[in-house]
């Protein structure tokens, strides 16, 4: 195995690391299951005794250009008390949706191998100086700490 597979697979352990150790920076009170059968990488429990589940999306610079916040194929269907927190590494900017939110904002697969399954692509490009940006239309979504689970 190379360096790059190996930077690769590892890459969004690595991230939801690096989203929950911002969440603990903050004083979020965050646990970690040790298993993720149900797409859940974080429990979070607010100051009022509730729980909310946590799933964590990251999207590497290194992906092609135009898809740095692009997060596709994620099966999804309603479920309360649980949030996604979606992170582009290249745009390192951080969306946090609760599931319904997500399901009113996403494109959900009509045909295809991936019919079902939902997707969500949080940035714009300019292919005229090549560049990429945050789609304004998901500005509400954007956060910079996490007190939305306080």
């Amino acid at each position: 195995m190379g360096e790059t597979f190996r930077h690769n697979a590892g890459f969004g352990k690595r991230m939801e690391y690096f989203v929950i150790s911002k969440m603990l920076e903050q004083g979020l009170d965050v646990y970690i299951p040790l298993i993720d059968d149900f797409a859940i990488d974080a429990i979070v429990r607010k100051k009022d005794g509730t729980f909310v589940e946590i799933q964590i999306k990251a999207r590497s610079s290194d992906v092609t250009f135009g898809d740095a916040a692009l997060f596709a194929a994620i099966t999804h269907e309603h479920r309360a008390n649980y949030y996604f927190v979606f992170y582009s590494h290249r745009l390192d900017k951080i969306w946090i949706m609760s599931s319904e939110d997500f399901i009113k904002e996403a494109v959900q697969n009509k045909t295809g191998k991936n019919i079902g399954k939902r997707s969500i692509w949080f940035n714009g490009r300019n292919n005229k100086n090549q560049s990429e940006h945050a789609h304004p239309r998901f500005e509400k979504y954007a956060h910079t700490d996490f007190n939305i689970f306080k």
